[in-house]
């Protein structure tokens, strides 16, 4: 089912709900850019495994509100995510890629008793390496001016993944996109959540991150692909330095997109981690 949730100064936040509200609850949050589609074959096997999953939209992106001033700021993100977490009679895991996962290290950080049972970052660690930032932000931008065609929006996904097989059909690619008036496609989120991605470099973002990460008390898991262009080994060292009890789990032949990548085997990861950290059977923390 759809929910909408109301967050920071009054944005209207969507999501998919599905499972028993009654089971541990899994948030999952996606990258800048992206949609709540993303999780698609993620949530269907969460709640095939008896967890109830809410499966966000950040503000600005997919099906949740654009913000009239503008801000998509980490704070508000963090923020926005605590909005939903106060409507949940007990703690959730937090499983978030990319921009989500530093969102939900934010929060994981922000509060001396623990708003989240779990922690799962998806190829995100507070010392990004600049030159995969930059990628990621010419991607972003590639799309400025729309698409003529959904084979255009295609081509420009496979620039960004080379590695990664096309699909048979562009037409899951749709989710991802809006026609405008003008008869042009557009990437589904607000053009302003660039000038927030512009901000979210070292050493702020990272001095702020590790600021969390050293107050975060929880189980956390590290999702890694190992041909990401974002994490790398001398950052995970460094992350594990400000978060001891950090897990990693490496997908191999998987980029910075880990989900999108190797689906099955980042599922296998997070599983096997909420197994031993939230199980679905045990009661809700």
């Amino acid at each position: 089912m759809t929910r909408r949730y109301i967050g920071a100064k009054g944005v209207e936040l969507v999501a998919d709900v599905g499972g028993d509200p009654r089971a541990p609850t899994i948030i999952l949050l996606h990258g800048g850019g992206q949609t709540r589609h993303s999780w698609g074959g993620a949530m269907r096997q969460l709640v095939l495994r008896g967890y109830h999953v809410i499966n966000l939209d950040a503000r600005g992106h997919g099906d949740s509100q654009w913000a009239a001033d503008g801000d998509y700021s980490l704070e508000v993100l963090a923020k926005d995510l605590e909005c939903v977490i106060e409507t949940l009679k007990s703690r959730p895991a937090l499983v978030g890629a990319s921009m989500g996962g530093a969102t939900a290290l934010l929060v994981a950080g922000a509060h001396a008793n623990p708003v989240a049972a779990a922690l799962v970052l998806v190829d995100i660690v507070p010392r990004i390496d600049t030159g995969g930032a930059a990628k990621i932000r010419s991607f972003m931008s590639s799309g400025g001016k729309g698409f003529g065609t959904l084979q255009e929006a295609s081509d420009a996904v496979a620039a960004y993944n080379p590695h990664r097989p096309r699909p048979k059909s562009n037409a899951g690619l749709m989710k991802n996109l809006r026609l405008r008036i003008d008869g042009r496609l557009y990437w589904h989120w607000d053009p302003r959540v660039l000038q927030q991605v512009r901000h979210a470099e070292p050493p702020l973002f990272a001095d702020r991150l590790n600021s969390a990460a050293e107050q975060v008390r929880i189980p956390t898991l590290l999702v890694r692909g190992l041909e990401s262009d974002i994490v790398t080994e001398a950052a995970v060292t460094d992350f594990r330095a400000h978060l001891p009890q950090l897990e990693v789990f490496d997908v191999s032949g998987a980029g910075h997109m880990v989900a999108g990548d190797k689906n099955d085997a980042f599922n296998q990861g997070v599983f096997e981690f909420m197994q031993r950290h939230l199980p679905q059977d045990a009661p809700a923390p």
